[in-house]
């Protein structure tokens, strides 16, 4: 066996077979012929996935494994990490992408034909797709990491190798050494850096001659991950993406030809995005993820550009939202290699616009000094005290004051203003305390005065992490004059915020900011509007505190015909509770327990009776999702998943969801309004064949205590239940029916009591502002 074949762990062969983890332990004692782990640790060890796959075909355990699960299993398992793994399939399937004929003649033959052809392929299409040197257009770049000095001049893409050459492969610009993949610290691997002497790079049109490279430090803010206290010192810019050589590609041949097989099905940039999403699911401890919603708002607000700069890019979630133009130029930097790289091919997957892309710490060594873009999108690290502070004190981006250290997002916003042509657009997440901070204040004073600070916006909690608190969504323009009389917009769209684990409404959220910010900058000022906006004289914000923060700004939600409005209230309570005392259930006569035949939800999946499906994947439509908190509440779909290229799980009427975690004996009933609904994490459905299970009486039985409690198991902070162990009796469908009845009108009664606790909970409320406004009176 290879020392770089591909690994998986136990719950991959859990997959791979249909089973569950026990199942694989259970392998591993009874059979002595269990292929032995090649990795990992005593605890959790891997295994050779082809010496897996082979003795499960053997034992005949070897279940129809879908193409999508074997492609991420050979991705997770690769010897040299994912993040290597995924930046290889990117750089295939963009080759898939762009020309496909030439991929089916390099992949046909040996998997060692395959790497040793495919660099000569890859630099056929990269050092275009990146705009190098080939076509008058360079990536902005410092030396590769370990160099020991600036390159003066933008570094191509087509990097050669003697591979490439013997593969027929021309290579004029070609770096006089092979440069391998950037791989971020993610990886499991961290693939040796290219060193020695300068670089042979050929002068590019409409580039900077050097790269703005201060003094190293220590830190690297660029990325959306959390920095390291203690890194390294940070080196100049470099490109995001070196084509691999052919020994690096050749551990990654399956994998490849897996990844083409599945771009077959579904084309090359789904396939990327599933891939990449799968991976940041699977380590979301280590990114930092823009949401799409807010992504899309942010670019929104920024409007049509045809260049647009990310200085700290993360994934590429920006400059993926921004809508396609003519001739459209893409800049992007990040401190994290493998961030870099990954949005690189991501963007050169989804769009046609010109990439340009680069590795490096933006603040300290700025690989675009001369850039003037249209637009910029940014979400910065936030809270970052080591941005380099002490060694930028004299940088000329500093137009409206130097920041303190404790204003590292000032440092972001005076950069990409720095960054703008005159009259363009910056659209900058930042948390609520740079609104307010006392060490900030002259910044945001004279960001006023120029007329630079068009508008903050707050979000509803839980719009992106960390969700505990509101963020605020800035809106500049680098001032070509002065206002007469400025005005800052103000929004606050707290109100907005989702229930729980739902997320904000988020159409609602861009209906509001999108409509007063274009009206505003229409008109350059806006009326009020109680509680939600309003356009403020910058003079009434330079006071000592120059506090932006919109809800301190914004009068008060409307109050006219406030008692109206609670009379209303007070009209539909009583008459929902007069309907639950129509509801309440009957006295029920007591019986002799009953004494039947059980069956289990498990058993009549196998038998046909319900299917079983598991939730949590958004699809490709944009569709209601229903969460574990809305099955809880009794509420409407509420949530929303990613956009995700595994088919979303959509509800039909007669339906029953039940949730897994919480330990909470709840089962819903889908009906009508709730159909179509995509199921949301933590939640099963099951769906019963109506010739064998009615299904109110098969929720009201899943809805037992004591049959929770022997179908749950229990971990340190956290109940999960175990659906398939849930049981109930064997009764005739008839019998079924009658028992369902019963169960449906509960949950009527149920309902119009949760109905009527949220009217009393709305009526209390108002009578407390109310009387606190003076709007009713206490008589």
């Amino acid at each position: 066996m290879q020392d770089n074949a591909t690994e998986v762990t136990a719950a991959g062969i859990a997959r791979l077979a249909g089973v569950g983890r026990a199942a694989v332990s259970n392998w591993r004692r009874r059979h002595a012929d269990f292929p032995k782990p090649v990795g990992g640790t005593e605890t959790s060890p891997s295994f050779a996935l082809a010496e897996v796959e082979g003795w499960l075909r053997k034992q005949g355990k070897l279940a129809e494994v879908p193409l999508r699960e074997r492609v991420w299993q050979q991705l997770a398992g690769h010897p040299e990490g994912p993040v290597t793994a995924l930046v290889h399939a990117g750089c295939a399937l963009l080759l898939i992408h762009e020309r496909p004929t030439v991929w089916l003649d390099v992949s046909a033959g040996s998997d060692e034909r395959l790497a040793a052809m495919l660099p000569g392929a890859l630099d056929q299409v990269l050092a275009p797709r990146f705009g190098a040197a080939g076509h008058g257009r360079g990536v902005h770049s410092g030396r590769a990491a370990g160099a020991s000095s600036v390159v003066n001049g933008p570094l191509p893409v087509n990097t050669g190798t003697a591979a490439h050459n013997e593969a027929g492969s021309p290579a004029p610009d070609a770096v006089n050494a092979s440069l391998p993949v950037n791989t971020g610290p993610t990886a499991h691997t961290q693939l040796p850096a290219h060193s020695g002497g300068a670089v042979n790079t050929p002068p590019a049109v409409n580039t900077p001659s050097t790269v703005n490279s201060p003094p190293a430090a220590h830190g690297a803010p660029g990325t959306h991950g959390a920095p390291a206290p203690h890194a390294a010192p940070t080196t100049p810019s470099t490109p995001p993406l070196h084509t691999p050589t052919g020994p690096q590609l050749l551990p990654s041949a399956p994998l490849l030809r897996g990844a083409a097989e599945l771009a077959a099905e579904m084309g090359a940039r789904q396939t990327f995005e599933f891939l990449l999403g799968r991976h940041l699911d699977a380590n979301p401890r280590q990114y930092t993820l823009t949401p799409a919603e807010l992504a899309g708002l942010m670019a929104d607000l920024a409007g049509p550009a045809r260049t647009v700069l990310d200085p700290a890019c993360g994934t590429g979630a920006l400059l993926r939202a921004v809508d396609a133009r003519p001739d459209q130029e893409l800049y992007a930097q990040d401190s994290a290699p493998d961030l870099a790289a990954l949005t690189a091919l991501r963007l050169a997957l989804g769009t046609r616009a010109t990439v340009r892309g680069a590795v490096g710490d933006t603040l300290r060594a700025d690989a675009h000094p001369q850039l003037r873009a249209d637009a910029v999108l940014c979400h910065p690290p936030f809270n970052e005290r080591n941005w380099g502070h002490d060694e930028l004190a004299y940088d000329p981006r500093w137009e409206y004051g130097f920041p303190a250290r404790t204003e590292s997002e000032l440092a972001w916003v005076q950069h990409a203003l720095a960054r703008l042509a005159d009259g363009g657009t910056a659209v900058l997440l930042m948390p609520p305390a740079a609104a307010s901070r006392r060490s900030g204040r002259r910044i945001r004073a004279d960001l006023l005065r120029r007329g630079a600070l068009r508008a903050v916006a707050a979000l509803p909690v839980g719009a992106a992490p960390p969700y505990n608190i509101p963020l605020h969504v800035w809106v500049l323009r680098r001032p070509d004059r002065t206002p007469a009389a400025p005005e800052v917009l103000l929004a606050d769209t707290g109100r907005f915020a989702g229930e729980a684990r739902g997320g904000p409404d988020w159409q609602a959220v861009r209906d509001a900011v999108l409509d007063a910010w274009r009206t505003f900058e229409r008109a350059g000022r806006l009326a009020e509007r109680p509680g939600l906006a309003r356009s403020v004289p910058v003079i009434e914000l330079l006071d000592d505190d120059v506090d932006l923060a919109p809800a301190r700004h914004l009068p008060p939600p409307a109050v006219a015909d406030g008692a109206e409005a609670l009379a209303v209230v007070r009209e539909r309570l009583g008459a929902t509770l007069r309907l639950t005392a129509d509801l309440t259930p009957p006295p029920a006569d007591p019986v002799p327990p009953a004494r039947w035949p059980l069956t289990t939800v498990g058993e009549l999946a196998r038998g046909g009776a319900l299917v079983l499906r598991t939730g949590g994947n958004g699809g490709h439509a944009r569709v209601p999702v229903l969460t574990d908190h809305d099955v809880l509440a009794g509420t409407a779909p509420s949530g929303t998943l990613p956009e995700s290229d595994e088919e979303a799980v959509l509800t039909e009427p007669g339906d029953v969801v039940v949730p897994v975690l919480g330990g909470g004996s709840v089962a819903r009933v889908i009906d009508d309004a709730t159909g179509g609904a995509a199921l949301g994490r933590s939640l099963v459905l099951l769906r019963p064949d109506p010739t064998a299970l009615d299904p109110w009486f098969l929720a009201g039985f899943l809805r037992g205590t004591a049959n929770h409690r022997q179908a749950s198991s229990y971990a340190s902070t956290a109940t999960r239940l175990d659906v398939r162990r849930l049981q109930l009796p064997r009764l005739p469908l008839d019998e079924q029916r009658r028992y369902g009845a019963r169960f449906r009108a509960l949950d009527e009664f149920e309902r119009a009591l949760r109905h009527a606790s949220r009217l009393g909970e709305q009526l209390v409320r108002g009578m407390y502002d109310g009387l606190t406004d003076g709007t009713v009176a206490p008589d």
